[in-house]
């Protein structure tokens, strides 16, 4: 049995806790170890192949805390890795610059374990605005096993390095569960805008824009769910900010699901929507995946880059065109924002591709 590390982004998203599944449920057989908070025991419970290390408890806490200030945080992960075969770092947007970005690049380099495999998967590569940002990584990647991004940008600024490829997002080949769909109920995936830098005083607009989109809805009959992904990320806060513009005689046709610990029911709610207002990433690849009709409010780069990918024709609203959004646009979008998803499905596998060798 092949036993494998796995780095991720551990905050209780629904975007990045999905990558971690489909990683381990596409290799039954093999031993996953998890550094992550222990409510993850809770979330991940279902699968037998993986074993969560809790790191909020405070005695790993402190022996990070000490590495950190040693700046030992590579001999630490050797320490822990010394009886796993290979690491698999997985997520979406890791690579972003921010104000700290020299010491995230540092922890970022103190994960690749002395001469043992390293696969990079489903990942995009910035927003970045410095050139020191982006040599640094190029050299770390350099050394990774392999590497497979999932848009054809990030794919661009990597490409003469041989170890990297592209493939549709990962959350491609998650395996849908079955429901019926309601025909008039929509979803709304919201988010706080000003956590993001570039955005920091887009807040009380947004607010008002979704306000009127569930507002729109629900006058034509419509059930509206408000659903929020990550908590850490204030999309709870955005979502009750939402909630109080909705005057109070249709607030009866307003319902609200906030995404922690059950995958599986936050899967559900979204297969049961017939349309989906996508503020999230991921609430856009999963409605695309559901063939649900989607209509994206871009907050990042990211977000059209695949849209590009993967010809997107629908209609959609970046931020910067945020103040010329009307209810009635994303309410026409129910007959013509689906995709194609047959070739996103087989292509997403490719991120597996040398992986699957290695498991051999």
């Amino acid at each position: 049995m092949k036993k494998v590390i796995i780095y991720a982004y551990t905050q209780f998203n629904l975007g990045d806790d999905l990558f971690i599944k489909i990683l381990c449920e596409r290799y039954p057989d093999t031993q996953f170890l998890l550094y992550a908070p222990r409510g993850y025991q809770k979330l991940f419970h279902m699968l037998p192949n993986l074993r969560v290390f809790p790191s909020d408890t405070l005695w790993f806490r402190g022996v990070r805390l000490l590495s950190r200030k040693l700046h030992l945080e590579h001999v630490l992960c050797n320490i822990i890795a010394k009886n796993y075969d290979m690491a698999v770092y997985i997520g979406g947007s890791l690579f972003i610059q921010g104000e700290n970005w020299k010491k995230e690049f540092r922890n970022n380099k103190a994960l690749k374990l002395t001469n043992k495999p390293f696969f990079l998967l489903g990942a995009n590569f910035g927003p970045y605005d410095d050139d020191e940002f982006y040599i640094a990584y190029k050299k770390l990647f350099h050394t990774y096993t392999d590497i497979c991004f999932r848009d054809r940008h990030s794919l661009e600024l990597f490409r003469d390095l041989p170890q990297t490829r592209m493939a549709a997002d990962i959350v491609f080949q998650l395996q849908m569960p079955t429901a019926n769909t309601q025909e008039k109920m929509v979803v709304l995936t919201v988010i706080k805008p000003s956590i993001r830098k570039h955005l920091v005083n887009s807040d009380q607009l947004y607010y008002q824009k979704m306000s009127e989109v569930a507002i729109h809805f629900i006058e034509r009959g419509y059930q509206v769910t408000l659903m929020a992904f990550c908590v850490i990320e204030q999309d709870d806060e955005a979502l009750t900010e939402i909630k109080q513009r909705i005057p109070k005689h249709l607030i009866s046709n307003v319902a609200t699901y906030v995404y922690q610990y059950h995958i599986d029911e936050a899967l559900q709610i979204l297969a049961q929507s017939s349309f989906i207002v996508a503020s999230r990433f991921h609430a856009m690849i999963l409605g695309w995946v559901m063939e649900k009709p989607v209509f994206p409010i871009v907050y990042s780069r990211k977000m059209t880059n695949v849209m590009q990918d993967l010809h997107f024709t629908g209609k959609y609203c970046d931020f910067d065109a945020l103040h010329t959004l009307k209810a009635n646009d994303v309410f026409a979008s129910l007959n013509n924002s689906t995709i194609n998803v047959s070739n996103p499905v087989k292509e997403a596998e490719e991120h597996f591709l040398h992986l699957d060798k290695y498991m051999k």
